[in-house]
């Protein structure tokens, strides 16, 4: 019985309508609604969402589906598109998304045609997770939407990481996410406690846990029941028994007019079902099996009963409120609690005879379950059937349609199901077609994709154990190849010595030897091995030529290009990456043009060009966002706009960026390279603390050198910079020794790695001298020797060079040549100490005076204070006789407007003159709705209006946009 009067809840239907309002105004949140079975969740999610649908709200609904320990993989999202391709049609969810994003969607649901050939594994699940987060924000530009997921204890691994990527990223657009799940089946190795952990500490995300009713509240639901005030003495009955919990209740007043009281919860659950009839029980213990909702073509199939036979066996059940019917012809039971106490009424031979029948009519006809669950369903019934050939068979099946779904988790759990058969068949490989040893070698490379370190290598250990290298080295050299790699994902030793045997196994040229070549020459150059890592890259180019490869000689082009930067040979790496950016764009590879052009906004940035590398790469960000990859590819280059914007002076504007990318979360490594951005940004600003969390995060003060060059040499320069903030120099001296001893071969040449590390060196020396004469001396001989080796390319590297070889007016005015104001303040009050201790007073004065507006105008507190002692030391007043600083402009920029916007505040300003909201701002630049609004509010408080359409006619009037 179930009381038509909804009861209670007041409080929690308010907080889910107060998070439907927030993400109504543009800030989406997501609510955890956690409770015990049959607390009430779904009546609760069921009342909100009608609600919020009378008020015009989009509402879409998945559920994780319990298929014993592997889950199905991303059961909600599948059924949730399953309800909007009926809603609008396929066609119209393809327009919503990127041209040709649509084909990923093809790996859930068939109706968007052949899923894309694309063979890039590694990002392909990052590609399909921003096809839905597109999906929503552009579904939500129609009408708000809410998307529940029921029963997320249930998900698999992919689900859940769907699920914590989509709350991390859902920042601006209208969209409510309500997550349910069992609150009481959370053991403390649930897969699920460290994401709902991880989701606790997202912005936005409310917990709600859904408590018991309270008695006044048992008696409200049964006098819905019952349609009368019930007695004292029996609401007092009820509430003791049932506890509070409605479900209970329900199942309580069914048996009201029985004496005897159920043992246990699992009886009084199971008693509405044992009054069923005979035939009626028997037809739900089959449906049972077939999960929490089977259809009435699986049903009848499996039942061997007629259409009108079972309905006539079902009706009692959908009478007596165990069974619901619903849409798509289907039988749900109307609370899982009461199909799991079905299914445990089976005994042991009827449970495999029935499972194993579900199986072989899925097999029969795969149309009986919705698109894309035949494989997992068949696999999981015959596992059930405890059917050792069948479910060896059928996982095997599954693993590769979880794979060519990107639910390699998925994948590898059912590949773990076949190997753990395998001893149980004896002809397993004749049954699948391939050895025991394939089977470990596609475990290992889906282990590779997700991370699994540990997995991966015992997959790869097994592996190794079966194959002679002397026969099968190719094989061999491919696991060498994968252990390398997860050896340096766990950050152990040996990646390299794996590699280079595996090179020595495939020496004749081959597709396999590209493929050792690829990896081995890109990780010698990220470990400072340019010149041997780029001959193989080289090698590796010419074998792809001579193959027709032409998306391999693509990216051994950029990874050349890696090389050629690496050794300061930027102009030839623009060349080499405009090739490649060629092959790309006819190749209608995302991937290959994304990565060349990131490639080339650092090239550009690395030879001065920044204002052009700041554009390329907005540019190459809105094309990440078209192709569907922002999350992997995008914010790679948004990372190098920040390191831009960074040398540009542009501080706030590269801290939004960082801030920007590192909410769509990142890889890892990715993530690392946009601390070390903002990590610069605070030492130049003197945000000691900020530093040093920063470095400890990205493992900088651990005192183990990181494998690659780039992220080791920039953690000790950042090091440096620590210990000179916090005023020990010998500790910043003994950093800049140790940067000098680059590993590997000759120190980098490209000027923002190795360049800007002497120039460093330089003022470590020059500021510990006093402290540690002769190890300042004998570091800055070291430097002296190490940069006679190093190659200059382009302005920056010269610049760098000056103020490494103590030309710091040289140095300072190629700085100003290029826009870069922090390293030109510097030099100029390294110039000016210079010129100070030949007693050139007049002359140091000259070049604080310039020195400090510049410093002033960055917020560079630290050289603020080097440039304020120095004047003082020297009595040089730091204004002109009329008061005002003296500088290069970059305080008030707009001074003849009267106004003195920030470079972004005027970027903001132009889009609010053209009449763009916060959301289409926010879009346009990449930064948060927030962050604009903070930017809009600036704005109105400096030209002195109060809404956006008089900014925009002050903006007119005053020429500030020129």
């Amino acid at each position: 019985m179930v009381s038509p009067v909804f009861v209670g809840r007041e409080g929690e239907l308010a907080t889910l309508s107060d998070a439907f309002e927030q993400a109504r105004k543009g800030a989406a949140s997501a609510v955890l609604l956690g409770g015990e079975a049959g607390g009430g969740k779904t009546r609760l999610v069921s009342r909100f969402t009608e609600e919020a649908a009378s008020l015009g709200a989009h509402i879409l609904v998945g559920g994780c589906v319990e298929l014993s320990a592997e889950g199905l993989a991303y059961a909600p999202f599948t059924a949730a598109l399953r309800q909007l391709v009926k809603e609008i049609g396929a066609t119209e969810v393809a327009a919503l998304l990127p041209g040709g994003a649509a084909r990923d969607l093809a790996r859930l649901l068939p109706e968007f045609g052949e899923p894309s050939g694309d063979k890039e594994t590694d990002t392909g699940r990052a590609r399909l997770f921003e096809q839905f987060l597109t999906l929503l924000e552009r579904l939500a530009e129609r009408r708000s939407v809410i998307l529940v997921i029921e029963d997320i204890h249930w998900a698999d691994r992919s689900s859940r990481d769907l699920i914590a990527f989509l709350s991390r990223n859902l920042r601006t657009a209208p969209v409510l996410m309500i997550m349910t799940y069992r609150s009481d089946e959370l053991h403390r190795q649930h897969p699920l406690r460290p994401v709902l952990a991880e989701l606790g500490r997202v912005d936005g995300v409310v917990r709600l846990d859904l408590p018991r009713l309270s008695q006044s509240e048992v008696a409200a639901q049964i006098a819905g029941i019952r349609g009368d005030v019930p007695e004292l003495a029996l609401v007092r009955n009820v509430y003791q028994r049932s506890e509070g919990i409605p479900l209970f209740v329900e199942a309580l007043m069914e048996r009201e007019d029985e004496c005897s009281v159920p043992e246990s919860l699992h009886d009084l659950i199971i008693g509405s079902v044992e009054r069923l009839p005979e035939e009626t029980q028997r037809v739900l213990r089959i449906a049972a099996a077939g999960g929490n909702r089977v259809g009435h073509e699986l049903l009848a199939a499996v039942t061997d009963l007629s259409d009108v036979d079972l309905e006539n066996a079902v009706r009692p059940a959908i009478s007596g409120n165990v069974l619901q019917v619903a849409d798509g012809r289907a039988y749900v039971f109307r609370h899982s609690l009461i199909r799991e106490a079905v299914h445990d009424e089976m005994l042991p031979g009827e449970h495999n005879r029935i499972h194993a029948r579900f199986a072989e009519e899925i097999d029969r006809d795969r149309r009986l379950v919705p698109p894309g669950r035949a494989a997992i369903e068949i696999a999981h019934h015959w596992y059930s059937a405890r059917d050792h050939l069948w479910a060896l068979i059928s996982a095997w099946e599954a693993s590769a349609k979880a794979a060519k779904a990107f639910a390699y988790t998925e994948q590898i759990q059912l590949l773990e199901r076949v190997l753990s058969l395998w001893d149980r068949v004896p002809d397993a490989a004749e049954r699948i077609g391939v050895d025991h040893t394939t089977v470990l070698e596609q475990a290992s490379e889906a282990a590779v994709i997700t991370g699994e370190t540990d997995r991966g290598l015992k997959f790869v250990k097994g592996a190794l154990a079966e194959l002679d290298e002397t026969t099968h080295p190719e094989r061999v050299a491919q696991l060498l190849v994968r252990r390398s790699q997860l050896k340096i994902h766990k950050g152990r030793r040996g990646g390299l010595e794996d590699l280079r045997y595996a090179e020595r196994l495939v020496g004749a040229p081959s597709s396999a030897r590209v493929n050792v070549l690829t990896r081995l020459g890109s990780f010698l150059m990220f470990t400072n091995q340019t010149s041997e890592g780029t001959a193989l890259t080289r090698e590796a180019l010419r074998i792809a030529r001579e193959i027709g490869d032409e998306c391999l000689e693509a990216e051994l082009l950029t990874n050349l290009a890696l090389g050629q930067s690496l050794a300061g040979e930027l102009e030839a790496t623009l060349l080499t990456n405009e090739r490649a950016m060629e092959i790309g764009k006819r190749l209608r590879s995302g991937r290959i043009v994304l990565r060349a052009m990131s490639n080339n906004v650092d090239a550009l940035n690395n030879l001065g060009r920044s204002e052009q590398a700041v554009q390329l790469a907005l540019e190459g960000e809105a094309l990440a966002k078209k192709y569907g990859r922002y999350r992997v590819s995008g914010t790679f280059t948004a990372n190098n706009r920040a390191e831009a914007l960074e040398a540009l002076g542009r501080w706030d504007e590269a801290v939004e960026a960082v801030e920007h990318a590192l909410a769509m979360d990142p890889i890892q490594r990715t993530r690392g390279h946009l601390l070390r951005v903002r990590a610069d940004v605070a030492a130049g600003r003197g945000e000691t603390d900020l530093l040093e969390r920063i470095l400890g995060e990205v493992g900088a003060l651990h005192g183990e050198r990181d494998q690659y060059a780039q992220e080791w040499m920039t953690n000790l320069r950042l090091v440096a910079e620590l210990h000179l903030l916090r005023g020990h120099p010998i500790e910043a001296l003994k950093a800049a020794e140790e940067l000098l001893t680059a590993p590997g071969g000759p120190h980098s040449s490209k000027p923002m790695l190795g360049w800007r590390a002497m120039a460093q060196n330089r003022l470590i020396c020059d500021v510990a001298a006093a402290a540690a004469p002769q190890l300042a001396q004998q570091v800055r001989v070291k430097a002296e020797a190490l940069m006679a080796t190093m190659t200059s390319d382009g302005p920056v590297s010269d610049a760098y060079r000056f103020m490494s070889s103590g030309r710091f007016d040289a140095a300072a005015a190629a700085w100003r040549a290029i826009g870069r104001p922090y390293p030109q303040a510097r030099s100029l009050t390294q110039a000016a100490a210079v010129a100070a201790k030949l007693g050139d007073r007049d002359g140091a004065s000259a070049r604080l005076r310039e020195a400090h507006p510049i410093a002033q105008a960055l917020g560079a507190l630290p050289l603020l204070t080097d440039i304020e002692a120095l004047g003082r030391r020297i009595g040089a007043p730091l204004t002109t006789t009329d008061g005002v600083t003296e500088g290069n402009g970059l305080a008030g920029r707009n001074g003849s407007a009267g106004v003195d916007l920030t470079p972004r505040e005027l970027e903001v300003l132009r889009l609010v003159t053209l009449g763009r909201s916060n959301r289409d701002i926010a879009s346009e630049l990449f930064i948060s709705a927030k962050t604009v609004s903070v930017h809009v509010s600036n704005i109105l408080g400096k030209l002195g209006v109060s809404t956006r359409g008089e900014a925009a006619a002050a903006a007119h009037r005053r020429s500030i946009l020129g």
